[in-house]
């Protein structure tokens, strides 16, 4: 007697047929490399599946994720308060530790109050259903992040998406809505573009529609702004000029180089999210040598200009020496100024060939496809990180334009 059959027999099919597409994700086993006396040689170094990498694909945009103070702090967190939290930050995880880290967060980004979680994505699928339901509205720029994405999916509310940065189509749509709650999502720096959000603009359209705009700055925070305090520092809507119509939302583990995430804005709507946020009441804390380790980021952050400064200049270095390399070519660098510079290939199968290519030459960067990217548009995502020295630049740039002659 044959078996019955099962839907559960459709997986090997279902993965054949994404290895047709080229869309099977890899993971690599990464570990840092270490110097003859046995010390980190640097953020950008690594050993990826056993093999040394100059790496081009880390979100430690500033270096800070080796930075010694950091680690002299963690260490120095685990001693005060062991490894775990032991429970939810509403029972018993909130520790001193998390509780000054929040203050030091709201005074670092200029905003009256902030909420600590322990990752970006969980901030966002939490705090988007906290504040909207069923009845309400959501405007979502097209090329949000996923977070976001699923984050208004949960609420419930009715999804209205707009065409990336188009603000013109954002109004005919808010004007048009006669929800009486309204939420307007938008990365602050989108992650796979690297372009910025115009901030003024969509605040303006919030405050003539009795709409709150929530910011994702997962991007854009320790990177951007007076000493890196953030996209919306940029913008200039933070202290006196901060509205009580904005939520800002940033990660922690990018620029800051550890874990988790934050939420700031006016102190009614934050204690507001610390009640009704499940991903905040119904999970374990942070561990509190975590936020021991983000107090020295801040640190960091505000005190080491230098930093910043190196990447922009690398930012610079490659785009310069890749517009020369690739002139004429099908292939394109998008038009970003953050450490994200994406560089468009077209086809799948031509993206992963290009970083096939690198990756045996030493240097490894993440070939993007969709669904994370819209079709056509697959790309290697080039991420630059002040651990990274002119010459690492000049090395990737030359592989590129070599590449670039032989296909």
């Amino acid at each position: 007697m044959q078996p019955t059959p099962s839907w559960l027999d459709e997986f090997p099919q279902r993965l054949s047929e994404l290895d047709a597409a080229h869309l099977r994700r890899t993971r690599r086993v990464v570990a840092p490399q270490l110097d003859a006396e046995g010390h980190f040689s640097g953020g950008a170094r690594l050993v990826v599946d056993g093999v040394a990498m100059l790496a081009f694909c880390s979100n430690d945009y500033l270096g800070l994720a080796q930075h010694p103070a950091l680690i002299a702090a963690a260490c120095e967190g685990a001693r005060a308060f062991g490894v775990g939290a032991t429970g939810s930050p509403l029972v018993s995880g909130h520790s001193t530790a998390n509780a000054a880290l929040e203050q030091e967060l709201a005074a670092f980004v200029g905003l009256p109050r902030a909420l600590y979680f322990y990752a970006g994505f969980a901030t966002n699928i939490g705090i988007i259903p906290a504040l909207v339901g069923p009845d309400d509205a959501i405007f979502s720029d097209r090329l949000n992040h996923a977070c976001l994405v699923d984050g208004a999916r949960l609420s419930g509310a009715k999804v209205h998406r707009f065409p990336h940065a188009d603000l013109a189509a954002l109004e005919r749509q808010l004007q048009a809505s006669s929800a009486a709650r309204k939420l307007v999502l938008s990365d602050a720096v989108f992650s796979m573009d690297g372009d910025c959000a115009n901030m003024p603009a969509l605040l303006a359209l919030c405050e003539r529609f009795d709409a709150l705009l929530l910011l994702d700055d997962a991007h854009g925070f320790g990177v951007l702004g007076p000493q890196g305090r953030g996209a919306l520092a940029q913008a200039g809507l933070t202290g006196t000029h901060a509205s009580r119509r904005i939520l800002y939302m940033a990660t922690l583990g990018k620029a800051a180089g550890v874990a988790g995430a934050f939420v700031a804005g006016d102190d009614t709507l934050v204690e507001w999210l610390l009640q009704k946020t499940r991903s905040y009441t119904f999970a374990t804390a942070a561990p509190a040598l975590l936020a021991n380790a983000l107090r020295a980021s801040l640190h960091a952050m505000e005190h080491e200009q230098w930093r910043r400064t190196h990447l922009q200049a690398l930012i610079a270095q490659l785009r310069s020496g890749l517009g020369a390399a690739l002139a004429g070519h099908h292939w394109r660098l998008a038009d970003s100024h953050t450490p994200i510079q994406p560089l468009i290939i077209g086809r799948n199968d031509e993206a992963l060939a290009v970083a096939d290519a690198l990756r045996m030459q030493g240097l490894w960067v993440s070939a993007i496809r969709p669904p994370t990217v819209p079709v056509g548009t697959a790309r290697l995502r080039i991420a630059l990180s002040a651990a990274h020295s002119e010459a690492d630049v000049a090395v990737l740039v030359a592989a590129l334009g070599a590449l670039a002659q032989g296909i």
